[in-house]
């Protein structure tokens, strides 16, 4: 797609208040491929403006034209879906296979939910001589990642625009072509001016704007848990709401009972989608003292087939970033089986699947979170040894358990501090919360959790 050379608010392409762009880079061979601007605080006043001004209305809107206006949304994501996986795979480097299946497929998906969400939830109820209605928080702030970038907006905005609120979405600054793609999206569904907004811009000026705006109630940010906490503080001292989900060091714990060879596998597949660049990766693997030589065997193999088959990392920063925890790891005493720091190719952000085996709890690579195809066994002793390791980190945003009988394994999964489980390899719902526990977050993304996010209840009494 080409870039729009503006801001998308109050339902048109509006030239940005000042001349600045961030250039955006193709992170498979280090080309720049766009400019998209670089907004200011004026631009974000002038997107919180709009959407305060459309919020009555659409508040107003029954909720089965909202519900039809998120369809049309997903329908237009459907049609486009070709597209969305190309802009994806050219300002992330997603492999064309992956932007296809899940860049491109799962947004559809939770579009589609909250579509259906919005026709069907209780937007009022009667509680004893009370009836208790669910109205819309009002203006959102929505700040989302690069890893996920249209999976993000879509699980931002969709609720929001399902409950009744207007929003302005500061996307990350690495993938700006996919939010403006999705705010042409919008506009062709037909939502009403100025309901949706977009910003384009760097976090610590319009994120910052949008985050401390009076305008806004609610800021929404996916991202990393040192900028989640400086906007949970700016929120509170404005006595505004806030959705924070962040960092993660999930534990795949595989039990002894297990099938040992598919929970490694699957495990390992897991940390390599995305290039690592998951937050809820199970990006510590927990097998028992019995099995650990034969799962550290199994995972270095495992890793070794995804060589050619994962993209590079978003941009140079992180490339560096991932480079170095590998060899703090190497530099704390862990011993690499498979990968390491070293680059696979002459260009591009690239670095190779990587796993650790004798790594201990208090290891650097075991206690932060790296956001990179990086993998770290670490082995128990018995359950109780291994609920600690689980435990062990400031994290608690997912995680797995494999376990012979499935009892097992919830019996174990309720004991993790952590707000979403994966029991023996268990499928992904769209319907079910994502959030999670600790540092790892405020609030549930997904499903009528995330919906009731974006509401407020006021009750009359007869």
């Amino acid at each position: 797609m080409k870039a729009h050379d503006g801001m998308y608010i109050d339902g048109a392409w509006r030239p940005a208040a000042g001349q600045d762009t961030i250039a955006v880079v193709n992170p498979v061979d280090e080309q720049v491929i766009a400019h998209v601007p670089a907004g200011t605080a004026q631009d974000v006043d002038a997107a919180v403006r709009a959407a305060r001004a459309a919020l009555p209305g659409w508040a107003a809107t029954a909720p089965a034209e909202r519900a039809a206006r998120i369809a049309a949304l997903r329908d237009v994501l459907v049609a486009r879906e070709d597209e969305i996986a190309g802009t994806v795979t050219a300002e992330l480097g997603a492999p064309p296979p992956f932007a296809q299946l899940v860049h491109a497929g799962l947004p559809v998906l939770v579009a589609g939910s909250y579509a259906e969400l919005a026709a069907s939830y209780a937007f009022e109820e009667k509680v004893g001589n009370s009836t208790v209605y669910a109205e819309p928080v009002g203006v959102v702030g929505a700040i989302t990642p690069w890893n996920y970038p249209l999976h993000q907006i879509v699980a931002k905005v969709a609720p929001a625009l399902a409950a009744g609120c207007a929003v302005v979405l500061k996307p990350a600054e690495d993938t700006p072509l996919t939010a403006q793609l999705f705010a042409e999206a919008v506009d062709e569904a037909g939502v009403p001016a100025g309901v949706f907004n977009l910003v384009t811009g760097l976090g610590p000026v319009a994120g910052q704007a949008l985050a401390e705006h009076d305008g806004v109630d609610l800021v929404s940010f996916t991202g990393s848990t040192a900028v989640g906490r400086r906007i949970g503080a700016a929120a509170g001292a404005a006595v505004k709401r806030v959705a924070l989900e962040l960092g993660g060091k999930s534990a795949n714990v595989i039990l002894p009972s297990a099938d040992l060879a598919r929970a490694v596998g699957v495990g390992v597949a897991n940390v390599m989608g995305n290039s690592g660049q998951t937050c809820s990766a199970w990006t510590r693997m927990l097998v028992h003292t019995s099995q650990y030589d034969e799962a550290v065997a199994l995972a270095a193999e495992a890793a070794a087939k995804y060589g050619d088959r994962i993209g590079p990392l978003v941009n140079a920063r992180q490339l560096a970033r991932v480079r170095g925890y590998i060899e703090k790891g190497v530099a704390e005493g862990a011993r690499l089986v498979a990968g390491g720091a070293e680059a696979p190719r002459e260009r591009g952000y690239f670095v190779s699947p990587t796993v650790f085996a004798d790594v201990t709890p208090e290891m650097t690579i075991a206690q932060e979170e790296i956001f990179g195809p990086v993998l770290s066994l670490l082995r128990y002793e018995d359950e109780d040894d291994a609920l600690r390791i689980a435990n062990g980190t400031v994290y608690g945003l997912a995680g797995a358990v494999w376990a012979g009988d499935e009892a097992e394994a919830v019996a174990f999964a309720r004991r993790m501090d952590t707000g979403q489980v994966d029991i023996n390899g268990g499928r992904f719902n769209p319907l079910a919360p994502f959030g999670g526990y600790k540092h790892s977050g405020v609030g549930r993304e997904l499903g009528s959790h995330g919906l009731a996010e974006y509401l407020q209840t006021k009750s009359l009494q007869f």
